[in-house]
């Protein structure tokens, strides 16, 4: 229905509104303390940044959603700390989420269904109670993988400590510490503005990546590759290839592009932390190619 409320029951989850809305005006603010900040305060905050990245790309989506590598006790423990500087909800949600979202995709059950419009899948589904046939559907999946994971477990227990702790007072306390940065300039740069970039990247890879772009894979659905979003994201924005093979680690075709999270999994690969590492096969891919692509690869 219009503004996703008719007929569907969805209420508007006006906390959501205000609290984004507040984050936003902070990232807005914080653009204004650039000039006056340390150099190392915005190099700290671009390294948050990419963790925070890799918490989402590496750890909940290509390590815990899809199962395409396998990761070692010290690495899950690290990508499980990076997720919670991400602050988009725990390991086990996250990933609960986004199966859901690859099962039913652009359908009422996908929880950012793109089909409402680019408002809608990048920002405007947290605003929202969710659709009942995400909640329906959801049910029938099977999530046991996920709560088998004792990293898992415990960063879901402790999800509002670590958090606190790895999305606002680590960032803030390191510079201020470290190099004498002013508190308000760290937490203002490297907490407030780093966390809202990246969620808006991730979100990108919700909105942008399903309206914009080629379909070299699959033409008869709606996700695209995105270099824009790619770049954003650190390898996320091959988007039409991912939601064909979505069992493939690299999220891409190998060896194809820019990649940034590959390259993590693959140095962790070579560090002896990772095995287990699944691809589509080329021939896989040329035939899929031939057989439902639009021809533009």
């Amino acid at each position: 229905g219009e503004a996703g409320t008719a007929g569907s029951g969805q209420a508007i989850v006006w906390r959501n509104v205000v609290l984004m809305g507040l984050l936003h005006l902070g990232a807005v603010y914080a653009l204004s303390l650039v000039p006056r900040a340390h150099i190392l305060t915005l190099l700290w905050a671009y390294f948050c940044f990419l963790m925070t990245a890799l918490g989402v790309t590496a750890g909940a989506h290509r390590l815990w959603s899809h199962r395409s590598y396998k990761a070692k006790l010290p690495l899950r423990i690290f990508l499980a700390a990076a997720n919670s500087m991400a602050f988009q909800n725990d390991i086990y949600e996250w990933s609960r989420d986004h199966r859901v979202h690859h099962k039913y995709s652009e359908t009422d059950a996908d929880p950012h269904n793109a089909r409402r419009g680019f408002f809608f899948a990048h920002i405007g589904w947290l605003f929202m109670r969710k659709h009942r046939d995400v909640i329906e559907k959801g049910r029938k999946l099977d999530f046991t993988d996920l709560l088998d994971d004792p990293v898992v477990r415990f960063q879901r227990k402790y999800y509002k400590s670590s958090v606190v702790l790895m999305c606002f007072v680590i960032p803030t306390f390191v510079p201020w510490y470290l190099w004498g940065e002013s508190l308000w300039n760290a937490y203002f740069l490297a907490s407030i503005l780093r966390y809202t970039i990246s969620l808006n990247v991730t979100w990108l890879v919700n909105s942008a990546a399903h309206m914009y772009g080629n379909r070299p894979y699959d033409k008869n659905i709606n996700p695209r590759q995105n270099t824009l979003v790619t770049l954003g994201a650190i390898g996320e924005g091959f988007h039409n290839y991912h939601h064909t093979f979505p069992f493939d680690y690299s999220a891409s075709e190998l060896g194809l592009k820019f990649n940034p999270t590959t390259w993590f999994i693959d140095f962790m690969f070579w560090l002896g932390l990772v095995t287990d590492r699944k691809q589509a096969p080329k021939e896989m891919i040329q035939a899929r190619k031939e057989r439902t692509g639009d021809g533009s690869a």
